[in-house]
């Protein structure tokens, strides 16, 4: 299994407890992965705890999809974890809106989703959360 292929994997079970956690409605379009009981949109983001090669993880977000978000007083859902047998063990989490990030650095992608992209270190926003 591929690198991506994996973090798609364990990106779906993250997200899949998040909605247990925060009482979520999975709802995957383009720019959001849920919804709150009042129909606003939630991004969930994981980030693997320490890579393979020992450096921490990060989270990526999107311009685009930033900005649909922040137009739609949306969500976000950030999800720390660690590899467990063929499962996930998360380890962190916060639920903040999408206007309180940390200041994001929109620097190019790639190809990417053709979007600009900023990377938020986990340390920036689950420094409380255990």
């Amino acid at each position: 299994m591929s690198r991506s292929h994996k973090a798609n994997h364990y990106g779906t079970l993250v997200e899949r407890q998040a909605a247990e956690r925060y009482n979520l409605e999975l709802d995957r379009c383009s720019w959001h992965d849920a919804k709150r009981s009042d129909g606003t949109p939630v991004e969930i983001k994981a980030a693997m705890h320490r890579h393979s090669d020992g450096q921490p993880g990060t989270f990526k977000l999107y311009d685009q999809y930033h900005e649909q978000l922040r137009e739609a007083n949306g969500w976000y859902v950030f999800f720390v974890y660690r590899v467990r047998g063929l499962g996930v063990e998360v380890l962190r989490w916060e639920m903040g809106h999408s206007s309180r990030l940390p200041k994001l650095v929109w620097h190019g992608g790639g190809d990417h989703r053709e979007a600009k992209q900023a990377k938020i270190a986990i340390s920036l926003l689950t420094q409380n959360q255990k």
